[in-house]
């Protein structure tokens, strides 16, 4: 199997920890690959018209979208249920938790694109405030569900760490760790795993 990926990509970093966590890791090739907003990659393109990491190519040439669809794959591959249970209420929690925290990076990642990449001229202050609310209401949301801080190690708690670690990454100055003492304690927790460490974006 092929992935598509780049190091600073929180998608990517998902399916990095959960490939680790699974004992699937060196079952896969990773294949860097750039994607700007505005830019062509018509290679790519051809690849995912949505032009999205990270992206897994199967041997017999499918093609899997999608992060949470990608660990949904890797986890039947692995034998099913370990970090996406099979069935009932705790199946529906753990996936929509993850749906929140997906959408929370998509949001985060529109705010990065409106500060480092739209002309100045262009950009929309409210529009990025409201995007970044929405991560930040997240992340208050989180921070007052004990269940999910400390529940056996699934999808959504890998969805959360990556959440972190971008805002730590490309927010370092917004205060989340002073804001949200439980999901500091959760993410120091996290980091002592070693699929987190060895997926952590790179310093610069």
């Amino acid at each position: 199997m092929k992935l598509s990926f780049s190091p600073a990509s929180p998608f990517a970093r998902k399916v990095r920890i959960a490939a680790i966590e699974l004992g699937l890791i060196d079952k896969i090739e990773f294949v860097p690959e750039t994607v700007v907003p505005g830019q062509a990659n018509e290679k790519y393109s051809r690849v995912t018209p949505l032009k999205k990491l990270p992206v897994l190519m199967l041997d017999n040439g499918d093609v899997i979208l999608d992060s949470y669809v990608i660990v949904e794959y890797l986890d039947e591959l692995a034998g099913g249920g370990k970090l996406i249970p099979t069935s009932g209420a705790a199946r529906w929690r753990v996936k929509s938790d993850h749906s929140m925290l997906q959408g929370m990076l998509d949001s985060m990642l529109l705010c990065r694109y409106e500060q480092m990449v739209r002309p100045e001229p262009l950009r929309w202050k409210a529009w990025g405030e409201d995007h970044w609310n929405r991560a930040w209401s997240g992340m208050a949301r989180f921070e007052n569900q004990s269940d999910m801080l400390s529940r056996p190690f699934d999808v959504s708690q890998i969805a959360l760490t990556c959440v972190l670690g971008y805002a730590d990454f490309r927010f370092a100055d917004c205060g989340w760790r002073k804001a949200y003492p439980n999901l500091d304690a959760f993410q120091e927790k996290m980091l002592a795993r070693p699929s987190v460490q060895i997926s952590l974006p790179p310093a610069t």
